[in-house]
């Protein structure tokens, strides 16, 4: 017996193709399947049928048959977004902030379906500000976020989906942001700047929410590709 335990090959290891395939690999290849439907190298009937493959594979392999034979399956990976995004130059923002919450011996909060501009200014002095992005309107790419609590708390919430940056300190406090790096290109990205004394500043993902604007331009795509295969079947 103990021979036949040394005779087995120390490396078990599973193949990369053996591997079970997550969500995040399924969603890879049903955008390259959606690409390859609006670019007229599948079928509807094609498309709808590797699709449905597609969300009953176990493994990544088992994945690849689905998209081998299409180019975009064999191209290198494009350089994630975030890569080339650099943070707003000096003076390249106005001074005056398009949205203020403001906390002194009280609260504030500011959720839901709102417009963020440019800069956003916090301040919290005995007091706690929450300021929810999970379902904020982005009108610009970049937005800054000047946070400052004196004996308060600053609480930040942003979607999963958007790149975030922190640049701040405390003095007997906390400063704490969660950085994120999108790897869209049309991504928000958020810094938080500030600081706290005996205070708290925190930045953080809401799990489970994503920037809708970015969905909508994704489903918009979907849009744009079955009115182009409605035109072409109706010649």
């Amino acid at each position: 017996m103990d021979l036949q335990k040394h005779a087995q090959p120390a490396d078990t290891a599973p193949r990369p193709a053996d591997l079970r395939a997550s969500d995040a690999d399924r969603d890879r290849v049903a955008d390259i399947l959606r690409d390859a439907l609006a670019e007229g190298r599948l079928t509807a009937e094609e498309h709808a049928e590797r699709v449905e493959g597609v969300l009953h594979t176990k493994t990544v392999g088992e994945l690849d048959v689905y998209i081998r034979d299409l180019p975009a399956a064999h191209e290198r990976p494009a350089a994630p977004a975030y890569a080339s995004v650099h943070r707003p130059l000096p003076g390249s923002l106005p001074a005056d902030a398009d949205t203020s919450v403001v906390a002194v011996f009280s609260s504030a909060v500011r959720r839901g379906r709102w417009r963020a501009g440019r800069r956003v200014h916090a301040f919290a002095v005995f007091g706690s500000v929450e300021i929810d992005l999970s379902e904020a309107v982005f009108e610009y790419q970049q937005v800054v976020i000047k946070a400052v609590s004196v004996f308060g708390d600053v609480q930040i919430r942003v979607p999963e989906n958007v790149s975030l940056r922190g640049t701040g300190g405390s003095v007997l406090g906390n400063f704490e942001v969660s950085t994120l790096d999108s790897v869209q290109s049309d991504a928000p990205v958020i810094y938080v700047d500030g600081w706290s004394v005996l205070g708290n500043v925190e930045a953080r993902p809401r799990r489970g929410r994503f920037v809708a604007d970015i969905l909508d331009r994704v489903q918009g795509t979907l849009d744009k590709a079955d009115r182009k295969l409605r035109k072409h079947l109706d010649r």
